[in-house]
């Protein structure tokens, strides 16, 4: 099952994996692989990439990512394909996603002569680009009832779904919390209401899809290839700067009925 329904999608610039992904998802789907082992693939990818990094092979790096992302759009898909969503594997998707950024800015850090300031500022700020997109996205899922296994606000521990351990729910939950707490805080004071808004149009999701990881990496890749390794952590932390854009546009345009 797709994550929207067929009226509400739309041109999503983050998710060019999508197609590579069902293909790898469509291969596995018969076999004993599950989407915890498409995930812990995608890890795999993400390390290569910094191994590739850090010994001066950028192009091999650039692929590494970009694999990353299509390996990452394989695990929902494989997932959606078996009709057995998981709450441990959204869990696992996004704490691997955060620690593989964190990874990502820091390889880029130790090629370049970037104060390591810097790297955390642009951490941060490529972990606010990501929370605006998903909180935009997971509000537009749900009012249209698309796929649910995200929620507008992780407040509580889900119920397990079946399949799956709650007691391993509860681990993936608290380590998630920990993790990402601090940005969704931020994201909501700043679009307190977004929620009560129509459902987005596509144009808006567009726009906002610029921040989708998938976006994200593409950028870091190409920037690779272009052997501008030493921009890519101010270009991030000014990058950030569209966050007010996207929420000004929602506010002031995308108004609750």
């Amino acid at each position: 099952m797709p994550k929207l329904p067929k009226e509400y999608r739309f041109l999503d610039l983050s998710d060019y994996g999508r197609t590579g992904g069902h293909w790898i998802a469509s291969q596995l789907q018969n076999t004993r692989f599950t989407p915890i082992h498409v995930t812990t693939l995608f890890v795999f990818a993400g390390l290569f990439a910094i191994g590739c990094m850090l010994n001066g092979y950028d192009n091999a790096a650039a692929f590494f990512i970009i694999l990353k992302s299509v390996i990452d759009a394989a695990d929902g898909e494989l997932s959606r394909l078996n009709k057995k969503p998981s709450y441990t594997g959204r869990y696992y998707d996004s704490i691997s996603d955060i620690i593989l950024n964190f990874c990502f800015l820091l390889a880029f850090w130790y090629v370049t002569e970037i104060s390591i300031i810097y790297m955390f500022i642009a951490f941060f700020g490529i972990q606010l680009q990501g929370t605006v997109y998903n909180y935009y996205s997971v509000i537009l899922r749900n009012a249209v009832q698309g796929d649910s296994t995200s929620r507008i606000f992780e407040d509580s521990v889900p119920k397990a779904l079946p399949g799956e351990s709650q007691r391993t729910v509860n681990i993936f939950y608290k380590i998630y919390k920990i993790l990402y707490v601090t940005f969704d805080k931020i994201i909501y004071h700043l679009d307190k209401n977004a929620s009560a808004s129509p459902p987005f149009p596509k144009w808006f999701m567009t726009l906002v899809s610029l921040y989708g990881l998938g976006f994200q990496l593409l950028l870091m890749s190409l920037m690779l290839i272009l052997n501008l390794q030493d921009y890519v952590i101010p270009f991030f932390i000014i990058y950030s700067i569209l966050i007010l854009v996207f929420v000004g546009i929602r506010k002031l345009f995308l108004k609750p009925s």
